[in-house]
């Protein structure tokens, strides 16, 4: 009898030795987060959190695996990951990328003054923060705030001078202020930093068709063309032929 109770509470022992707790169940669906798993780490960051319910980057990373487990044509979904960023922020206000993710959700989502005031928290935590500049930027330029979007693109800019988003959208928000010169010249360095950059041939001839440069504009559409966009051909039937 007394070896069969030893053997009890050494299973027992075993047992407890092996529950998982809330870090082990956090870790794991970081890892599956790594590999795309977003499902599988999903279940690992409810387990954590149903351990530990203010367990802040538990909320945060559910709603990223939420948000990066979508694909972009489930507009709607995306507001499924806003609870759990806004959980996260009730736990720790202070960390600029949960107001970033969950400024890009709104965004996604089409909530575009939403996505601003998110944007703009995460600028006011963290003042360097390019991408958070650049989601503004978009958000601005969607609610026609052009110039609100020049400045934020140029803040982008101006912390990463490679950036050949922020140089084809600030050139985009040019174009619709009818500032073509300022336009073909973010264009142009887009397309010196990727030479096979199709918006950047293509806004930029359209640009220059604008400035009254058909022939130059046209090679540009032209190029555009040869890289695989194929509205490029709609407008070189429009404005070349």
């Amino acid at each position: 009898m007394k070896k069969i109770i030893y053997l009890l509470i050494a299973i027992i022992s075993i047992s407890n030795g092996y529950s998982q707790t809330a870090e082990e169940y956090f870790n794991r669906g970081l890892a599956k987060s790594r590999s795309d798993d977003y499902k599988g780490a999903i279940a690992d960051f409810t387990k954590a959190i149903e351990l530990n319910p203010d367990y802040a980057d538990a909320y945060y990373n559910r709603g990223l695996a939420k948000h990066k487990g979508l694909p972009k044509e489930f507009v709607e979904d995306y507001r499924v990951a806003i609870p759990d960023f806004t959980k996260a922020i009730e736990l720790n206000p202070n960390k600029a990328e949960i107001y970033y993710y969950r400024g890009l959700a709104k965004f996604r989502s089409y909530n575009y003054r939403g996505a601003i005031v998110d944007y703009t928290k995460a600028i006011k935590l963290n003042p360097d923060y390019a991408d958070a500049y650049s989601g503004r930027g978009s958000a601005k330029s969607h609610l026609e705030d052009y110039r609100g979007a020049i400045v934020d693109y140029t803040k982008v800019i101006e912390l990463r001078p490679d950036n050949i988003f922020g140089y084809l959208m600030r050139g985009d928000s040019k174009c619709v202020l009818e500032d073509y010169t300022g336009a073909i010249a973010d264009f142009t360095k887009a397309i010196e930093l990727k030479p096979d950059s199709t918006l950047g041939y293509y806004w930029r001839g359209l640009a220059k068709i604008a400035l009254g440069y058909k022939d130059s504009g046209c090679l540009d559409l032209s190029k555009a063309g040869e890289l695989g966009l194929s509205k490029a051909y709609d407008s070189i039937r429009e404005h070349c032929n």
